[in-house]
């Protein structure tokens, strides 16, 4: 029962595994994940390491499956989901016709991947040239095809013989859409205006081989003439990466080149069609082992990884490792040693023995999926110090309590808890969500505590009456109406007197009849301030109480009365007495007394009481009434103020005292061991190190001093004496944040109701109807943006500071580091994550 309050008790332990059994045992220990391994190779480079070349291994394996899982989801096929069937880490066998596996169909996978470039770049090339032979048909007419000559059919002589007789020549070719202009102007420039561009855009975009974008492409054909030029506009084309084409001059050819084109892109479409079905059956094969692949190949890497963190013992014949496990696992971490060198056949055991050390141990905490969430909000403040009080046990209650407290409303808790019991009841379903984004996974790791805050908001908002801003009259009010109907009607305001119009007190909550009232602030705010007084300060006396459990639990039982009793006292004294005297005043004071004194009106402010008691000072109090609430009230506040102001001195010089007087008696102590209880030491030798204790020494939870001069640790206390006492008022003022945001929260909501929702109701006939219905939806919008979600994460953040400020500083330390244990589901979980 003690791991539930505090951090599980951990072993440091040192295991001897087999070669042979070593993969198997640290596989079987990753299924457990309840041991964190400590590196035996700090001073060893990680490229040294005895596992380095089967980590290389799994890294180029990794590789190939995310080239796979690559190509896959390229052409849009799902890999299977085997959150309910995840494989086992493989043996070292199955990994050789798994690499064999991989390696062929990574091969094949490039093999037509680059064969499907080069096809689609063949049919991208006679694309082009069906696109340039299509529309070049309006670039030519009868007559010019008197005058033309194409470059491409004519050779050499003939073609400067030609362009000598003044007949033009031409090339034709495809550029990217972006650089017509550019090429437009070199052309221009290069030939001084005695080129004769012509383009036709193209209407369909291209694909890009390679990348399979789009490609927004234009058709070109430039006249020139001399042979000169030409050379000068081919290289310009090369410059700007266009594509130049053979295109004849006469129309017959061309319409014979573009049947020949349109023949040979339709077998390469048939090519494509058949390399594409075949690429698709291979992904789709594979795709069904994929996943199982790549979390075999994950777990294998982390055995090698873990495995790098063992050191060979001289004789090469055995692997050492360290490791923290909770002592309650012990047994199940002996039994996966025992069946990884099973499974092996190995016929000598792994051992793991205990030892004993000095180091902190690291912080564990077994949570399930209700605390979880708690606990996660306790480990953002600080990780507990090895065997602390866990706060979180008690943050499952307290932390929806406060918010409730901020967030009172039936209806807007409701949503809350239908919000939070979806994401319960259907939680396995909503677990598969792989990409719901960062604040989805915030939502859904808290959704218990939603639940709770929502369950809580539901009774505060009974306790307050308050259903969206609305009261109900579930018991019948207890108020009642004295005055006739005339009086009524004839007067605006009119005054209820609680001795002449009040039977009884309302059964459960607030009087619906508050809702009414024109003091209906003024009463509540009153009510509230009082209540959160109270429970700030109920919740600081059980903060305070708490470091006793650790006193206790670390044997530091000097600090208990060095500590714990002057800031117990000091605030019981002060503001405990001040919620005593909120209580004895409601029960003080009636309305229907004939004494004058112990009417409503002669009741005194508590806060004023609070500072004349402070100040030593006195109050005039009305005619015919008492400025205390009992005789002997004055003496009694003096003699707080001073027990209070006596409990300062008491915790600035009674601990650094006490450490005084000690450490000259372990001094006096020490000096006596040396002579008897070492004496058998060599010369040089030092003593063994003790086992790892609770004690104030050696106890993560406490504070060591033996090494400290006695100046650093008076300056210590003082601080922490400012800090407490300092903190005790502020603190205390810090509570009425409770009642400000419940303030805010119950205003927003009457002005929503008011000044949105009353308007639809209002409304008559068919068009107060169709107004209603569009009223109400923005009604809606506005209470789920403003008062649930944006006041929902105000009182959510402020009741996350009351924990981690006011609650936690008494008595949580925090200095302790999380137990991250070698575990197959962390690895993989994290890496979902990332």
């Amino acid at each position: 029962m003690g791991d539930m309050f505090r951090s599980e008790e951990m072993a440091l332990c040192q295991m001897f595994i087999q070669p042979e059994a070593a993969y198997t045992s640290v596989s079987e220990l990753g299924e457990t994940g309840c041991v964190q391994f400590r590196d035996l190779n700090v001073n060893v480079n990680a490229f040294q390491r005895k596992f380095v070349t089967e980590v290389r291994r799994c890294d180029e394996l990794e590789r190939k499956i995310r080239y796979i899982e690559t190509e896959i989801k390229k052409d849009g096929i799902v890999l299977p989901d085997i959150q309910d069937d995840i494989p086992r880490a493989p043996n070292p066998r199955e990994i050789i016709d798994l690499e064999a596996h991989l390696e062929k169909t990574e091969s094949e996978m490039i093999e037509l991947a680059q064969n499907e470039v080069n096809m689609k770049s063949n049919y991208l090339e006679l694309t082009e040239l069906r696109k340039v032979l299509e529309n070049t048909q309006g670039f030519f007419s009868d007559q010019e095809v008197l005058n033309l000559d194409s470059s491409n059919r004519a050779g050499g002589d003939n073609d400067a013989a030609a362009q000598h007789r003044g007949r033009l020549g031409f090339v034709a070719g495809v550029i990217n859409r972006e650089r017509v202009f550019a090429f437009e102007r070199m052309l221009w420039r290069i030939s001084r205006g005695n080129v004769f561009l012509k383009r036709s855009d193209l209407d369909e975009p291209l694909n890009d081989p390679a990348t399979g974008h789009p490609i927004y492409k234009t058709v070109f054909v430039a006249f020139f003439q001399g042979e000169q030029l030409k050379n000068r506009i081919k290289k310009v084309c090369t410059g700007f990466h266009a594509s130049l084409y053979p295109c004849p001059s006469s129309h017959n050819e061309r319409e014979e080149m573009v049947r020949n084109v349109r023949t040979r892109l339709e077998d390469l479409k048939l090519v494509l069609s058949q390399t594409e079905d075949h690429r698709s059956r291979v992904l789709a094969t594979v795709s069904k082992n994929l996943p199982s692949w790549s979390i075999m190949v994950k777990k294998m890497k982390a055995i090698y990884h873990t495995l790098n963190l063992f050191n060979m013992d001289v004789t090469k014949k055995c692997l050492i490792g360290e490791c923290w496990v909770p002592t309650n696992d012990l047994p199940v971490v002996q039994k996966a040693l025992s069946d990884g060198s099973a499974a092996v056949g190995s016929t000598i055991p792994s051992f793991l023995n205990v030892i004993d050390t000095n180091e902190q141990p690291p912080t564990f905490n077994r949570t399930n999926k209700f605390t979880r969430g708690f606990q996660n909000l306790i480990d953002a403040y600080g990780v507990a110090s090895y065997r602390e009080c866990n706060p979180a046990l008690y943050t499952c209650i307290t932390f929806p309590f406060l918010f409730a407290v901020m967030f009172g409303d039936l209806g807007h808790g409701l949503i809350l808890v239908l919000f939070g019991a979806w994401m319960v009841l259907c939680e396995r379903k909503l677990a598969r969500i792989r990409n719901g984004g960062e604040i989805w996974n915030i939502f859904f790791g808290g959704r218990y505590i939603i639940l709770l805050m929502g369950l809580f908001a539901m009774y505060t908002g009974l306790v307050y009456n308050d259903v969206f801003s609305k009261s109900m009259n579930l018991f019948g009010s207890r108020w009642f109406n004295n005055y006739n109907t005339t009086t009524v009607l004839t007067n605006p305001n009119l005054q209820l007197p609680p001795n002449s119009s009040a039977v009884g007190v309302y059964p459960f909550g607030m009087d619906p009849v508050w809702q009414l009232a024109d003091n209906k602030i003024i009463f509540l705010n009153s009510f509230k301030m009082k209540l959160s007084i109270i429970f700030g300060v109920l919740h600081m006396v059980f903060g305070v109480c708490m470091s006793v459990v650790n006193f206790t639990h670390f044997k530091r039982y000097a600090s208990i009365f060095l500590e714990f009793v002057p800031q117990i006292l000091f605030l019981l004294l002060l503001f405990g007495y001040m919620v005593f005297m909120m209580f004895f005043k409601w029960f003080s004071y009636n309305a229907r007394t004939s004494f004058q004194p112990e009417t409503p009106g002669c009741a005194p402010s508590v806060l004023i009481m609070f500072i004349n008691m402070m100040l030593f000072k006195n109050t005039e109090p009305p005619k015919g009434c008492n400025e205390f609430m009992f005789e002997s009230q004055p003496q009694l506040q003096k003699a707080f103020v001073l027990i209070a102001l006596c409990c300062i001195p008491w915790m600035l010089l009674g601990k650094p005292l006490y450490i005084k007087f000690t450490r000259k008696n372990k001094a006096h102590a020490n000096h006596n061991g040396q002579l008897t209880g070492n004496m058998e030491l060599a010369e040089g030798e030092t003593p063994l190190p003790t086992g790892f204790s609770g004690n104030e020494e050696n106890a993560g939870g406490a504070h060591g001093h033996d090494d400290e001069p006695m100046s650093e640790i008076y300056i210590h206390q003082a601080i922490h004496t400012i800090e407490y006492v300092l903190s005790t008022i502020s603190h205390t003022a810090s509570y009425l944040r409770l009642w400000a945001l419940s303030l805010a929260h119950a205003q927003l909501s009457e002005v929503l109701w008011q000044m949105v929702l009353s308007l639809g109701l209002k409304m008559s006939g068919v068009g107060g109807a169709i107004g209603l219905f569009i009223i109400f939806g923005a009604w809606c919008l506005f209470t789920l943006a403003i008062l649930v979600l944006m006041e929902g994460l105000s009182a959510f953040l402020h009741t996350l500071r009351l924990h981690w400020v006011e609650f936690m500083s008494k008595f949580y330390e925090g200095m302790g580091y999380a137990f991250q244990p070698f575990s197959f589901k962390a690895i993989l979980d994290g890496e979902e994550e990332e």
